[in-house]
């Protein structure tokens, strides 16, 4: 499946559409990137627990993501709770989730990388007891000139028959292999917002 060209009302999380808000406030030019020090929203820390950060290594096809800040809840997704804490940032994604799992989400980070527009993918998975989940996955990126130098992802896991299984959801043991059913770049009608970012800011630092 193709990654296709779409407005930001793609997105289906409420969360994450405040994200994206936040991504386009901090639009300086229509075609430029924004830079992660302009990018304010009202987050919590609640918030973060689904949310990681990256700085991006090399260019094209060779670029690596190195995780700088990594959410609570994305280490039960991974089952990664095996992992010491101060261990699970300052390593690549790659190391960080296996080649396996990599292989079924590097066209997001690359796709990213390319159109320098932010990526929105939902892929459904079975849950451990059998249940139907949508994992979408929004990745913004910042950086200066030309070059995407941060990504800052956020990733929500909804289920329409209610409670369900988080551990090792998306992990290289888990009950199913995820199936991508939406693949966008979020690359039309992108206008600047013409008032001032909120003060308030989630910290991925």
């Amino acid at each position: 499946m193709q990654f296709r060209s779409a407005d930001p009302s793609v997105v289906k999380s409420i969360t994450q559409r405040v994200l994206l808000n936040a991504w386009l406030r901090a639009l300086r030019l229509p075609d430029a990137l924004p830079l992660l020090c302009d990018f304010h929203t009202e987050g919590s820390a609640d918030e973060r627990a689904d949310m990681m950060s990256f700085d991006v290594v090399g260019s094209g096809e060779a670029a690596r993501f190195l995780i700088t800040q990594q959410g609570a809840r994305l280490t039960t997704v991974y089952g990664n709770e095996h992992v010491e804490p101060r261990l699970r940032t300052n390593r690549y994604l790659d190391d960080a989730i296996g080649p396996e799992r990599y292989a079924g989400v590097i066209l997001s980070y690359r796709a990213c990388l390319a159109h320098k527009r932010p990526t929105y993918t939902v892929a459904e998975v079975a849950d451990a007891d059998g249940k139907d989940v949508s994992y979408e996955r929004l990745l913004l990126p910042f950086g200066r000139g030309d070059a995407v130098e941060h990504i800052i992802g956020s990733y929500k896991a909804i289920s329409i028959e209610g409670g369900f299984r988080l551990h090792n959801l998306m992990g290289v043991t888990a009950n199913a292999v995820p199936v991508v059913t939406i693949r966008a770049v979020i690359d039309r009608r992108f206008v600047p917002a013409d008032r001032p970012a909120s003060q308030d800011s989630v910290e991925l630092i």
